[in-house]
């Protein structure tokens, strides 16, 4: 695991990227590969990478070549497959210098071009250079584990695994919010590529191959979601719940033995307390020797503590375990750091206690984690899916009294839970019933309640923003097959299109380990047990109103039976008490003046100000709506947003020393 970045001519204008650029660049991302730094430049093209040394930790340096020295790459992930692609490249009359991955893509890119990436099964952001060509090849993991940004600027393309590094590179590169990326953000609770929050920079698509070539660019899906079409049989697991189950269990079992063996430094393990990281624990301590080690996250606030079930687990799996209790003055004096990793404004503080953990993970000297991440996406794990049935139950017979108490079966952990209160539940999930059958109908609740939170949004901003619909632009994009799946598919693909990668794998997940240098796994995320959950019948996902049904039978005698038929519970963190207590940091008021409002000119000052003196006159109470919460999580990190990036700017002046600096530039150095 590491942090790419590149600077590459792809117009021909004739400039050479800066080597003091590109070592700027190693600089920015150091918190994403402290172990080794290297660039390489040619007239036309310049990488750095920042190494995390996870596999071939003797001869993995990069930038790395081919044997001519005329195909380059910087690669941030994992090939979990790439023994098994080593294998056939062998066969095929290639030969190696090193025992990494990173050669495999490379062999394999020789070998296949660009099919090369659909056979593989891993986690990745990709950039190959081409130098006897003058082609530039980027591509990312299907489901957008690895991220990787993009902008042209001066007659140049700048690459890099995180904004900062690219504002690094050169300072003359505009940093400034996009309106776009804000309405976005407060409606989908995160952008969805190639979308970003900052003006003139985009993110590579998951799933994308983007190739510069001769002036001109071109980019194309190497790889789409099929689910099953029922209606069909295309597409459509053909065996039985029993059947269904040992194909789960063996394809888990399979992706977790990857993800522990193919390493060569420990692999520990997140353990939260629900079934999939539970799952993904007992699967990997087959696999771990005689030392396992595990993470979990206790909170001092006992509506989101877990540890009871925390322990049970332990006491099976017999780990080393180590345990982090994070308070609401943590979540607060974390938070700064927290938005500088995530980059983009968030509405809910749950990053936070993670970015704590991963702290924790590197100080016990662990570089790598399984998660259970990723388990909701694929086996229709969350309430939006249960929402979803329940409503388009409901819209059949919208003048039922019956139906809609179905609604009473949702949402069960929630103190203040959306239908405690019948009426208002009612009301609430009852609007647009007749548009049951329209895609995007399971989320309409969900984007309805953010989208009320664009009130604070200042008007110069939303007259930027204008008449675009966020909502109708993204169900436009929607692929062809669409119409064919069931509604569950269909509520599942916009969740993995919007909040996955946007924010679980992005916000939660990948900036918040990366933060501290810690590599995370996710087995659920395995491309052979993605294409199976797409292909299993909706029924065996969601039967009835039992979530992840086929996972919890394939968990049996693996995991205890109070974890595994326990009711989902997401992971949460207190929100707006992180911030309203008397020893707040000073950060949050300075942030929420009005003056820090009007510089940063995204909200309108007096609105947010009465929010802010709102959520403090609740200090005791704790008795925060759902929409306030996000409203002064949101308004906060996307201050801070400001603060760190348009305000400020990352300055890469960490001092690095390159293992590998190759320059083949013939003019001066720069």
């Amino acid at each position: 695991m590491c942090g790419i970045g590149g600077i590459v001519d792809v117009r021909g204008t004739g400039r050479t990227p800066a080597r003091d650029a590109l070592v700027r660049m190693c600089s920015s991302l150091h918190h994403r590969g402290p172990d080794e730094f290297g660039v390489y430049r040619d007239e036309r093209a310049g990488f750095a990478h920042a190494r995390l040394s996870i596999i071939d930790l003797a001869s993995g340096q990069q930038p790395l070549a081919n044997e001519d020295a005329t195909l380059w790459i910087v690669f941030n992930g994992e090939i979990f497959n790439y023994v098994e692609l080593r294998e056939q490249l062998i066969a095929l009359g290639h030969r190696f210098r090193t025992k990494s991955d990173t050669e495999v893509i490379v062999h394999a890119y020789e070998a296949w071009g660009d099919a090369a990436f659909a056979r593989m099964n891993g986690q990745w952001a990709v950039a190959l250079w081409d130098a006897k060509k003058k082609r530039l090849v980027l591509t990312r993991d299907r489901l957008g584990v690895r991220p990787l940004y993009l902008c042209e600027y001066g007659g140049l393309l700048y690459l890099a695994s995180e904004a900062k590094a690219i504002f690094a590179a050169d300072a003359d590169i505009p940093r400034q919010l996009d309106p776009l990326g804000i309405e976005q953000t407060f409606t989908f609770w995160t952008v969805v590529p190639p979308q970003s929050v900052f003006r003139g920079v985009e993110e590579l698509r998951p799933g994308y191959i983007r190739v510069y070539e001769q002036g001109t660019m071109r980019e194309a899906p190497y790889w789409e979601a099929r689910y099953a079409e029922e209606e069909t049989g295309e597409h459509t697991f053909a065996g039985s719940l029993e059947d269904a189950t040992r194909a789960v269990r063996d394809a888990l079992e399979q992706a977790t033995s990857l993800r522990m063996l193919r390493a060569d430094v420990p692999v520990g393990s997140y353990l939260s307390g629900g079934l999939d990281s539970s799952l993904v624990a007992a699967l990997g301590r087959r696999f771990a020797g005689d030392r396992f080690q595990t993470f979990s996250l206790r909170f001092a606030d006992a509506e989101y503590d877990e540890t009871p079930l925390q322990r049970l687990m332990v006491t099976l799996l017999g780990s080393e375990h180590h345990e982090l209790v994070v308070s609401r003055q943590d979540i607060a004096n974390a938070f700064p750091d927290v938005v500088y990793h995530t980059e983009r404004p968030i509405l809910r503080t749950a990053p936070a206690p993670l970015f704590l953990l991963s702290r924790l993970v590197r100080g016990s000297g662990i570089k790598v984690v399984l998660t259970g991440e990723g388990a909701d996406e694929m086996f229709a794990g969350y309430d939006i899916f249960r929402e979803g049935k329940v409503r388009r139950f409901w819209a059949k017979q919208p003048e039922s009294k019956l139906r809609p108490r179905a609604l009473e079966r949702l949402y069960p952990y929630l103190a203040r839970s959306p239908v405690s209160q019948q009426a208002m539940a009612r009301q609430f999930f009852g609007r647009n019933l007749h548009n049951w059958r329209a895609p995007g109908f399971a989320h309409d609740t969900r984007f309805h309640t953010t989208g009320a939170l664009k009130r604070l949004l200042s008007a110069s901003l939303r007259a930027e923003i204008g008449q675009r619909d966020v909502i109708a632009e993204l169900l436009g994009t929607l692929p062809a097959r669409f119409a064919r799946w069931t509604p569950l598919a269909q509520d599942q693909y916009i969740e993995i299109r919007t909040l996955l990668s946007g924010y679980l794998l992005s916000s939660q997940g990948d900036r918040m380990l990366m933060a501290n240098s810690v590599e995370g796994r996710f087995p659920f995320l395995d491309k052979n047990v993605v294409a199976l959950a797409d292909s299993l019948p909706a029924s065996y996902k969601l039967r009835v109103l039992d979530e992840k049904h086929v996972v919890k039978l394939a968990s049996a005698g693996l995991i205890p039976d109070a974890i595994r038929t326990r009711k989902k519970q997401p992971f949460r963190a207190p929100d707006a008490l992180s911030f309203v207590g008397q020893d707040r940091p000073e950060f949050i008021d300075e942030m929420l003046t009005e003056r820090a409002l009007t510089d940063a000119g995204v909200f309108e000052p007096k609105p947010v100000l009465q929010l802010w003196n709102k959520c403090k006159a609740r200090s005791d109470d704790g008795q925060f709506s759902n929409a306030d919460n996000m409203a002064l999580v949101g308004v906060l990190s996307t201050q801070l947003v400001h603060h760190h990036f348009v305000q400020g700017r990352p300055a890469g002046d960490r001092p690095v020393t390159l293992r590998t600096d190759i320059d083949r530039n013939q003019a001066p150095r720069t």
